[in-house]
């Protein structure tokens, strides 16, 4: 049996009919039968004694039933039809609407701050983009006006077309990266996925990139000798692609004279961990949540002075992740930085 409840709208609604109806009797007595007071004042008190509490009775039952069936209705729109149960008790449906209504409120609260959060990154993702496409365009659009003024000196004329050639490049690296990012994300890109030995990738990536460590005075090292191939099952090509994007920026951002060392390491369960670790300028923890984000630059002016399309790390996330793999970094200003990511061994 449910506890019982004082219900005050209940209460004051049956004291409003009481007192009216005894009022009225009252008045009949006393002006219409001409009745002294002391006659009818006892009858009258104890008439309304039962009658309020005859009417609270009734009025609580019928706004109580009233209540629970717009209740029930409500909670029905709330809650699919097949997990209401008809046989709750009044008490409990009332619970039960409280509760799904504070659900329904925190999820539309949260709904409008990821709202507010996506347009904020779709404002904050326009303006680096209009950003990035302006100054290689500036660039092209400022040799390119003043070739057409007329230069006679023939070498200025050919460092100029130079300088609008990287200007182009630069365009042209930028649009076919976000093309193969919003490939990824809409599921249009394809992994070429076959067994391929990583040791033999990251040796040839350490050749194409030997004379820009060169440049830089920097190492690029395994931290042990490997003497035996460690075959893997991903896509080689896009691998590849990864593992030059993390080593190209550990050589972009490194320190004169710095070292780059990859080490593997076999894991549980089938899977690798690849480390591209350096001694560079370190990234501060603030920036290392964001640092995966389309043309988001931990340092705005350096980096795009540095070249590149601002999409690198973007796209080495989304390829580990097509490969259903995860990637993780760990940075400290000063000392350096570390990128690692996984991928699932070749066992046949």
């Amino acid at each position: 049996m449910e506890r019982f409840k004082f219900k005050k709208a209940s209460f004051v609604s049956a004291l409003l009919v009481t007192v009216v109806v005894v009022l009225l009797q009252f008045l009949f007595f006393f002006f219409f039968l001409k009745l002294p007071i002391s006659q009818f004042s006892s009858m009258l008190f104890m008439e309304f004694i039962v009658l309020l509490i005859l009417a609270y009775i009734l009025l609580s039952f019928s706004f109580e039933r009233f209540l629970i069936n717009r209740v029930r209705e409500l909670y029905k729109s709330l809650i699919p039809t097949t997990s209401f149960t008809p046989s709750v008790g009044q008490s409990e449906d009332i619970d039960l609407l409280t509760t799904s209504l504070k659900k329904l409120n925190s999820d539309q609260n949260l709904e409008i701050e990821l709202l507010k959060k996506e347009q904020s990154y779709r404002r904050e993702f326009i303006g680096n983009l209009a950003h990035e496409l302006k100054t290689p365009l500036f660039t092209v659009q400022g040799y390119v006006l003043t070739l057409l003024d007329g230069i006679e000196d023939k070498k200025i004329v050919k460092k100029y077309l130079k300088q609008t050639s990287k200007g182009v490049d630069r365009l042209i690296y930028i649009i076919k990266d976000l093309d193969l990012i919003t490939k990824f994300e809409s599921g249009m890109a394809t992994l070429d996925q076959k067994p391929f030995d990583i040791i033999a990738v990251i040796e040839n990536v350490f050749e194409l990139l030997e004379m820009q460590a060169s440049e830089n005075k920097s190492v690029l090292k395994f931290d042990r000798e490997y003497p035996e191939p460690l075959m893997v099952y991903a896509d080689e090509e896009r691998i590849q692609q990864v593992l030059t994007n993390l080593i190209v920026n550990s050589l972009k951002y490194g320190v004169e004279r710095g070292v780059t060392e990859v080490s593997l390491e076999v894991l549980k369960e089938d899977k690798i961990l690849i480390r591209i670790a350096d001694n560079g300028e370190g990234i501060d923890e603030e920036h290392l949540p964001r640092l995966f984000e389309r043309f988001y630059r931990v340092d705005k002016t350096r980096n795009r002075n540095q070249g590149g399309s601002g999409l690198g790390l973007a796209i080495v996330k989304h390829i580990i992740e097509a490969h259903g793999e995860k990637i993780f970094v760990e940075s400290e200003a000063k000392v350096g930085s570390e990128f690692s990511f996984s991928l699932t061994l070749d066992r046949n």
